[in-house]
Protein backbone atom coordinates (compact mmCIF):
# COMPACT_ATOMS: atom_id res chain seq x y z
CA UNK A 1 0.00 0.00 0.00
CA UNK A 2 1.55 3.23 -0.80
CA UNK A 3 0.87 6.54 1.23
CA UNK A 4 1.39 9.58 -0.87
CA UNK A 5 2.82 12.84 0.39
CA UNK A 6 1.29 13.50 3.93
CA UNK A 7 0.76 16.94 5.02
CA UNK A 8 0.50 18.24 8.36
CA UNK A 9 0.42 21.36 10.51
CA UNK A 10 2.97 23.87 11.49
CA UNK A 11 3.29 26.87 13.48
CA UNK A 12 5.61 28.97 11.67
CA UNK A 13 5.14 32.67 13.38
CA UNK A 14 3.20 34.10 16.01
CA UNK A 15 -0.23 32.91 15.27
CA UNK A 16 0.46 32.18 11.52
CA UNK A 17 -0.08 28.09 11.25
CA UNK A 18 0.45 26.08 7.80
CA UNK A 19 -0.39 22.65 6.14
CA UNK A 20 3.19 21.29 4.63
CA UNK A 21 4.32 18.45 3.39
CA UNK A 22 5.35 15.34 5.59
CA UNK A 23 7.47 12.53 5.86
CA UNK A 24 5.71 8.99 7.83
CA UNK A 25 7.99 9.24 10.50
CA UNK A 26 9.63 5.92 11.47
CA UNK A 27 7.91 2.84 12.65
CA UNK A 28 5.67 -0.36 11.59
CA UNK A 29 2.66 0.84 12.43
CA UNK A 30 1.26 3.44 9.45
CA UNK A 31 -1.84 5.05 10.75
CA UNK A 32 -4.51 7.08 8.82
CA UNK A 33 -5.39 9.95 10.51
CA UNK A 34 -9.36 10.41 11.24
CA UNK A 35 -9.08 13.05 14.63
CA UNK A 36 -7.26 15.19 16.47
CA UNK A 37 -8.22 17.77 19.31
CA UNK A 38 -6.31 20.30 19.90
CA UNK A 39 -5.10 21.17 23.75
CA UNK A 40 -6.45 25.20 23.79
CA UNK A 41 -4.46 25.74 26.60
CA UNK A 42 -0.53 24.51 25.61
CA UNK A 43 -1.44 24.94 22.10
CA UNK A 44 -1.86 28.87 22.22
CA UNK A 45 1.08 28.98 24.22
CA UNK A 46 2.80 27.57 21.43
CA UNK A 47 0.68 29.37 18.57
CA UNK A 48 1.42 32.96 19.69
CA UNK A 49 5.92 31.60 21.05
CA UNK A 50 5.35 32.08 24.64
CA UNK A 51 6.66 28.80 25.39
CA UNK A 52 9.60 30.15 27.69
CA UNK A 53 13.31 28.95 26.77
CA UNK A 54 14.15 27.11 30.10
CA UNK A 55 10.83 24.99 29.07
CA UNK A 56 11.54 24.96 25.36
CA UNK A 57 13.18 21.02 26.31
CA UNK A 58 10.40 19.99 29.11
CA UNK A 59 7.63 20.86 26.41
CA UNK A 60 8.66 18.56 23.47
CA UNK A 61 5.59 16.05 22.93
CA UNK A 62 6.44 12.99 21.71
CA UNK A 63 6.86 12.86 17.87
CA UNK A 64 7.10 16.60 17.59
CA UNK A 65 8.88 17.83 14.21
CA UNK A 66 11.01 21.62 14.64
CA UNK A 67 11.98 23.78 17.90
CA UNK A 68 10.51 26.53 19.90
CA UNK A 69 9.26 28.82 19.45
CA UNK A 70 9.34 28.63 15.24
CA UNK A 71 8.47 26.73 13.15
CA UNK A 72 7.37 23.76 15.24
CA UNK A 73 5.01 20.94 14.07
CA UNK A 74 3.15 20.33 17.66
CA UNK A 75 0.29 17.78 18.79
CA UNK A 76 -0.56 15.56 21.08
CA UNK A 77 -4.17 13.96 20.30
CA UNK A 78 -4.18 11.89 17.29
CA UNK A 79 -6.91 9.77 16.36
CA UNK A 80 -6.52 7.05 13.21
CA UNK A 81 -6.91 4.34 11.83
CA UNK A 82 -4.11 1.03 11.36
CA UNK A 83 -3.36 0.70 7.38
CA UNK A 84 -0.68 -1.27 8.01
CA UNK A 85 1.72 -3.23 10.50
CA UNK A 86 1.17 -6.13 13.03
CA UNK A 87 -1.81 -7.90 11.86
CA UNK A 88 -4.09 -7.84 15.53
CA UNK A 89 -3.94 -3.75 14.78
CA UNK A 90 -4.42 -3.51 10.89
CA UNK A 91 -7.80 -2.12 10.84
CA UNK A 92 -8.42 -1.18 14.45
CA UNK A 93 -8.57 2.67 15.83
CA UNK A 94 -5.97 3.57 17.87
CA UNK A 95 -4.75 6.93 19.42
CA UNK A 96 -1.33 8.00 19.77
CA UNK A 97 0.43 11.07 21.15
CA UNK A 98 1.14 12.55 17.52
CA UNK A 99 1.02 16.07 15.92
CA UNK A 100 -1.82 16.84 13.58
CA UNK A 101 -0.91 14.77 10.74
CA UNK A 102 -2.71 13.20 7.49
CA UNK A 103 -0.72 9.37 8.21
CA UNK A 104 1.94 8.91 9.86
CA UNK A 105 3.86 6.01 11.03
CA UNK A 106 4.58 4.90 14.77
CA UNK A 107 6.56 2.37 16.43
CA UNK A 108 3.87 -0.46 17.75
CA UNK A 109 4.54 0.50 21.52
CA UNK A 110 3.65 4.10 20.62
CA UNK A 111 0.21 3.25 19.66
CA UNK A 112 -3.32 2.37 22.09
CA UNK A 113 -5.99 0.46 20.66
CA UNK A 114 -9.57 1.13 21.37
CA UNK A 115 -12.06 -1.51 21.23
CA UNK A 116 -14.17 0.79 19.30
CA UNK A 117 -14.29 4.79 17.54
CA UNK A 118 -15.68 7.46 18.79
CA UNK A 119 -14.87 11.27 18.42
CA UNK A 120 -14.17 11.20 22.37
CA UNK A 121 -11.45 9.14 22.10
CA UNK A 122 -9.33 12.22 21.07
CA UNK A 123 -9.70 13.66 25.04
CA UNK A 124 -7.30 10.82 25.83
CA UNK A 125 -4.28 12.82 26.40
CA UNK A 126 -6.31 15.16 28.58
CA UNK A 127 -7.97 12.58 30.54
CA UNK A 128 -4.80 10.98 31.37
CA UNK A 129 -3.69 14.86 32.57
CA UNK A 130 -7.07 14.47 34.63
CA UNK A 131 -6.34 11.39 35.89
CA UNK A 132 -2.96 12.36 37.08
CA UNK A 133 -3.87 15.41 38.65
CA UNK A 134 -6.71 13.42 41.07
CA UNK A 135 -3.68 10.94 41.80
CA UNK A 136 -1.68 14.59 42.92
CA UNK A 137 -4.40 15.06 45.01
CA UNK A 138 -4.94 12.06 46.70
CA UNK A 139 -8.72 12.19 46.36
CA UNK A 140 -11.19 10.02 47.91
CA UNK A 141 -14.09 8.69 48.56
CA UNK A 142 -17.09 11.37 50.49
CA UNK A 143 -14.22 14.61 49.65
CA UNK A 144 -15.88 17.66 49.46
CA UNK A 145 -13.88 18.83 45.55
CA UNK A 146 -14.23 22.37 43.62
CA UNK A 147 -13.28 22.81 40.35
CA UNK A 148 -12.39 26.04 38.84
CA UNK A 149 -12.49 26.23 35.06
CA UNK A 150 -14.59 24.54 32.98
CA UNK A 151 -12.36 24.42 30.22
CA UNK A 152 -12.17 20.56 28.98
CA UNK A 153 -9.21 19.44 31.36
CA UNK A 154 -11.64 21.32 34.30
CA UNK A 155 -14.29 19.57 33.21
CA UNK A 156 -12.73 15.79 32.92
CA UNK A 157 -11.67 16.73 36.31
CA UNK A 158 -14.60 16.97 37.79
CA UNK A 159 -15.81 14.32 35.79
CA UNK A 160 -13.58 12.04 37.10
CA UNK A 161 -13.70 13.52 41.24
CA UNK A 162 -17.52 12.40 40.28
CA UNK A 163 -17.61 9.44 39.80
CA UNK A 164 -15.52 8.70 43.40
CA UNK A 165 -18.30 7.40 45.90
CA UNK A 166 -20.32 10.02 48.09
CA UNK A 167 -17.93 13.19 46.42
CA UNK A 168 -19.92 16.62 46.20
CA UNK A 169 -18.20 17.71 43.25
CA UNK A 170 -18.27 21.84 41.92
CA UNK A 171 -17.60 22.58 38.84
CA UNK A 172 -17.02 26.47 38.70
CA UNK A 173 -17.43 28.71 35.80
CA UNK A 174 -18.78 32.35 34.69
CA UNK A 175 -20.14 30.99 31.27
CA UNK A 176 -23.43 30.11 31.92
CA UNK A 177 -23.40 27.55 29.08
CA UNK A 178 -21.44 25.30 31.36
CA UNK A 179 -24.40 24.89 33.70
CA UNK A 180 -25.31 22.02 31.24
CA UNK A 181 -22.43 20.32 30.56
CA UNK A 182 -21.82 19.90 34.41
CA UNK A 183 -25.44 18.42 34.33
CA UNK A 184 -24.08 15.91 31.86
CA UNK A 185 -20.88 14.90 33.45
CA UNK A 186 -23.66 14.52 36.84
CA UNK A 187 -21.59 17.13 38.68
CA UNK A 188 -22.65 20.24 40.34
CA UNK A 189 -22.13 23.59 38.87
CA UNK A 190 -22.02 27.53 40.57
CA UNK A 191 -20.90 30.78 38.20
CA UNK A 192 -18.91 31.76 41.21
CA UNK A 193 -16.93 30.56 44.31
CA UNK A 194 -18.99 33.04 46.53
CA UNK A 195 -20.99 29.54 48.21
CA UNK A 196 -18.17 27.11 47.77
CA UNK A 197 -16.14 26.62 51.12
CA UNK A 198 -14.88 24.18 53.47
CA UNK A 199 -13.51 22.35 50.23
CA UNK A 200 -10.93 19.05 51.21
CA UNK A 201 -9.71 20.01 47.21
CA UNK A 202 -10.01 21.97 44.89
CA UNK A 203 -8.23 22.32 41.66
CA UNK A 204 -7.53 25.65 39.43
CA UNK A 205 -8.13 25.06 35.93
CA UNK A 206 -8.74 28.40 34.78
CA UNK A 207 -5.40 30.26 34.06
CA UNK A 208 -6.05 33.66 35.66
CA UNK A 209 -4.89 34.45 38.75
CA UNK A 210 -8.25 35.69 39.54
CA UNK A 211 -9.27 31.68 39.22
CA UNK A 212 -6.64 31.32 41.60
CA UNK A 213 -7.18 33.42 44.42
CA UNK A 214 -10.85 32.39 44.22
CA UNK A 215 -9.97 28.60 44.29
CA UNK A 216 -7.72 29.21 47.64
CA UNK A 217 -10.46 30.65 49.49
CA UNK A 218 -13.18 27.92 48.82
CA UNK A 219 -10.63 25.26 50.45
CA UNK A 220 -11.11 24.55 54.22
CA UNK A 221 -8.29 24.04 57.25
CA UNK A 222 -5.38 22.04 55.82
CA UNK A 223 -6.90 21.75 52.32
CA UNK A 224 -5.00 21.44 49.24
CA UNK A 225 -5.37 23.52 46.24
CA UNK A 226 -4.23 21.68 43.13
CA UNK A 227 -2.89 24.66 40.45
CA UNK A 228 -3.19 22.53 36.95
CA UNK A 229 -2.83 25.64 35.00
CA UNK A 230 0.30 26.43 33.32
CA UNK A 231 1.11 30.43 32.51
CA UNK A 232 3.65 30.30 30.39
CA UNK A 233 6.06 33.10 30.00
CA UNK A 234 3.60 34.90 32.36
CA UNK A 235 4.02 35.55 36.44
CA UNK A 236 1.39 35.02 38.42
CA UNK A 237 0.38 36.42 41.80
CA UNK A 238 -0.26 33.61 44.34
CA UNK A 239 -2.53 34.96 47.54
CA UNK A 240 -0.10 33.39 50.04
CA UNK A 241 -0.74 36.37 52.60
CA UNK A 242 -3.87 36.30 54.95
CA UNK A 243 -4.50 33.08 56.50
CA UNK A 244 -2.57 31.06 53.82
CA UNK A 245 -0.09 29.98 56.33
CA UNK A 246 -2.59 29.98 59.76
CA UNK A 247 -4.70 27.51 57.85
CA UNK A 248 -1.70 25.77 57.00
CA UNK A 249 -2.93 25.45 53.41
CA UNK A 250 -1.48 23.33 50.89
CA UNK A 251 -0.88 25.05 47.01
CA UNK A 252 1.01 21.84 45.18
CA UNK A 253 1.78 21.66 41.49
CA UNK A 254 0.17 18.98 38.66
CA UNK A 255 1.08 18.00 35.87
CA UNK A 256 1.46 15.24 33.59
CA UNK A 257 5.02 14.98 32.39
CA UNK A 258 5.38 12.92 35.05
CA UNK A 259 3.42 10.05 36.64
CA UNK A 260 2.39 10.99 39.71
CA UNK A 261 4.11 10.01 42.95
CA UNK A 262 1.78 7.74 44.26
CA UNK A 263 2.03 5.94 41.44
CA UNK A 264 5.37 5.99 39.71
CA UNK A 265 6.42 2.68 41.20
CA UNK A 266 3.70 0.26 39.47
CA UNK A 267 2.54 2.86 37.05
CA UNK A 268 4.36 4.01 33.62
CA UNK A 269 3.47 6.43 30.72
CA UNK A 270 2.26 2.98 28.70
CA UNK A 271 -0.19 2.09 31.43
CA UNK A 272 -0.96 5.82 31.98
CA UNK A 273 -2.18 6.57 28.91
CA UNK A 274 -3.65 2.85 27.98
CA UNK A 275 -6.53 3.52 31.19
CA UNK A 276 -7.21 6.75 29.76
CA UNK A 277 -7.68 5.74 26.54
CA UNK A 278 -10.08 3.19 28.40
CA UNK A 279 -12.50 5.78 30.59
CA UNK A 280 -13.45 7.63 27.14
CA UNK A 281 -15.53 4.75 26.37
CA UNK A 282 -18.10 6.75 28.76
CA UNK A 283 -20.51 8.41 26.34
CA UNK A 284 -20.82 11.13 29.13
CA UNK A 285 -17.63 12.76 28.13
CA UNK A 286 -19.24 13.38 24.18
CA UNK A 287 -20.55 17.07 25.35
CA UNK A 288 -17.18 18.05 25.31
CA UNK A 289 -16.35 17.81 22.09
CA UNK A 290 -18.62 20.82 20.64
CA UNK A 291 -16.66 22.39 17.54
CA UNK A 292 -15.19 20.73 14.59
CA UNK A 293 -12.89 22.01 11.54
CA UNK A 294 -11.79 19.87 8.66
CA UNK A 295 -8.34 19.25 8.75
CA UNK A 296 -7.68 21.54 5.17
CA UNK A 297 -9.20 24.48 7.09
CA UNK A 298 -6.91 23.98 10.11
CA UNK A 299 -4.50 26.08 8.96
CA UNK A 300 -5.97 29.14 8.43
CA UNK A 301 -8.73 29.36 11.30
CA UNK A 302 -6.08 28.40 14.31
CA UNK A 303 -6.09 31.76 15.26
CA UNK A 304 -9.75 31.77 15.58
CA UNK A 305 -9.88 28.01 17.17
CA UNK A 306 -6.78 29.55 20.04
CA UNK A 307 -8.62 32.95 20.77
CA UNK A 308 -8.47 34.06 24.20
CA UNK A 309 -12.06 34.47 23.89
CA UNK A 310 -13.20 31.74 21.85
CA UNK A 311 -15.74 29.85 24.28
CA UNK A 312 -16.32 26.29 22.74
CA UNK A 313 -14.76 23.45 24.76
CA UNK A 314 -13.17 21.57 22.02
CA UNK A 315 -12.02 21.66 18.67
CA UNK A 316 -11.52 18.45 16.65
CA UNK A 317 -10.23 18.56 13.04
CA UNK A 318 -11.03 15.73 11.15
CA UNK A 319 -9.31 14.02 8.01
CA UNK A 320 -11.31 13.25 5.23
Amino acid sequence: MTHHSPQALWHIAPRVSEIRQATLGDGDVIIRAVASLVSRGTERLIHEGRVPESEHARMRAPFQEGDFQFPVKYGYSAVGQVEAGPKDLVGRHVFALHPHQTVFALPAEAVFHADAYSPRLALAANVETALNALWDAGAGPGDRICVVGAGVVGCLVAWLAGRLPGTDVTLVDKLTERENVAAHLSVSFAQTTADLTDCDITFHCSASQSGLSDAMHTLGDEGKLIEMSWYGDQVIPAPLGGAFHSRRLQLISSQVGKVSPSRRPRWDYARRLSKAVELTADPALDCLIDTQVSFSEAAAKMPEILAKDATNLTTLITYD
